[in-house]
Order: structure tokens, then sequence, then C-alpha cells
């Protein structure tokens, strides 16, 4: 049992390693369901061991695909833990790597729940939207299927190093602020904005907010091509469940 971080699960595979334990199960603590007649022990997170079992992994694994463990881990597939442990073990035991090898069943299932993760975290980047705050603060809610938030914080410090912004997770509850210098991770106990969507109330925008997001919808409508309009394909690149974060989706085509 351990506390749902990654940095808890590779103490957990530290612990196996260390004590010689073969687990049944893996679960975090949010997660725990008991059962009857199952020993259980609970590790605690430790750093030097996390970072330990991460830097061999990281000399295991080729350079391009070096992050396929931790985006296997925010899918939160069932069973997912386990797969992983498996995963690391052999890649810990093979003189080469092993992410190619789908002939085993758990390269499989890691490398196909990474997959999707990245998928996700790619449509992050390219349909998050910011609202211009009163207070100078560039906001901007998502609501993925996948806990992917940390995977993209990199691009938008880099990409937007001069501005304040926010990019909260309403489905799970938190996001990161960033103040032009530190990032942040963060809880909002009061939300003044929309819970199905993020839309913050009018009288907290810029002024200028307004006709930006008019802006924009015009560019949108104005660059379609009606002739051309394909829905099942729109939506196979831009699934519905984005839509409703994206100020473009409201103009009639």
């Amino acid at each position: 049992i351990y506390d749902d971080t990654f940095e808890g699960f590779l103490s957990v595979v530290f612990q196996c390693y260390a004590q010689k334990l073969n687990p049944q199960n893996i679960c975090s603590d949010r997660h725990l369901q008991d059962v009857l007649f199952a020993d259980k022990e609970v590790v605690a997170t430790n750093e030097e061991h996390a970072s330990r079992v991460w830097a061999g992994l990281q000399r295991k694994l080729t350079s391009h695909l070096d992050q396929v463990p931790y985006s296997a881990f925010l899918s939160r597939d069932e069973g997912i833990e386990m797969a992983l442990l498996r995963f690391v073990q052999l890649a810990f035991a093979s003189p080469v790597p092993i992410e190619g090898n789908f002939g085993d069943p758990d390269v499989l299932t890691v490398r196909k729940a990474a997959r999707k993760v990245m998928k996700e975290a790619m449509r992050m980047l390219e349909f998050i939207r910011f609202q211009r705050t009163l207070d100078d603060i560039y906001f901007a809610p998502i609501s993925p299927d996948y806990d992917v938030l940390p995977m993209i914080l990199k691009h938008f410090t880099s990409r937007f190093a001069d501005q304040q912004w926010v990019i909260y997770d309403l489905k799970r509850d938190y996001g990161f602020h960033f103040n032009k210098l530190n990032l942040e991770e963060i809880t909002l106990t009061e939300k003044n904005f929309n819970r199905h969507n993020g839309e913050m109330p009018e009288n907290m925008l810029q002024e200028d907010e307004a006709f930006y997001q008019s802006a924009w919808k015009g560019y949108c409508k104005h660059i379609t091509i009606r002739e051309r309009i394909n829905p099942k394909l729109h939506k196979q690149h831009m699934p519905k469940r984005y839509w409703k974060f994206l100020p473009e989706k409201t103009v009639k085509l």
C-alpha cells in the first residue's frame, strides 16, 4: 500500500528488491479495499529510494522512451502498478532495452497505457484556452481523462514565462500557479468560475477579454470552408468532450 504518488510507487519497487518481496497486488491508500486473509504492508514514500530506482531505470531505457513508466502510471488503469513492477523487473534483468519487446504482455500493457496518456497530454497543448482575469492572471480550466497536468507544465513555463497563469484541473480539483518565477501546486477553496466549463464571470475578467474572444471566434469562422465541413473527421481530431472549454465552438458556422 502506498500514498498514490509516483514517488510512492517507486518506493514500493525499492522495498520489493530490498526485502525480496513478491506482492500479489499494489494499490494506493485511496483505492484500498480490505481483503480477508491477506497480509498488508504500508510503504512510506522515500525520496532517496525513489530517486535510486528512477535513475537505475533511466539507464535501462532508451532516451526517447524513458518517460514511458511515468506516463503509464498516470493512466491509473486497474492493475497498472503490478504491470509496471514486472516491467521494471524485466528492464533491470535484461541486458538490452525492453521497450520494443511487444511479445511480453507487461511491456505491451505499459506501452499502451503510456501511449494514451501521452496522446491526452498532447491534446491539452492544443485545446487549452486562457481567460485573462482582473488581477492579470491567465486562467485555463481543463478536465482531461488522465492526470496529465504535470506532463504539460514544462511547455507552459517555457512558452509563457513572462506571464502569470493558472492551469486548473476541474476533475481532480487541483492546479498550478506560475508567477513568472516559481511554479506552485494549488487547490482553490473559492471557485468563482463555472464548475462545468471553468468559465469566469464577466465582472472578473479584463475589459478587453471579451474583445479578444470575439476576435478569435471571428477568425475561426472566417477561415472555415463550409463546403468542406466534415463533422465525423472533426470529432476525431477534436473530441466533443473538449468543446466546452473552447470559445470558438460557440460559433455557428
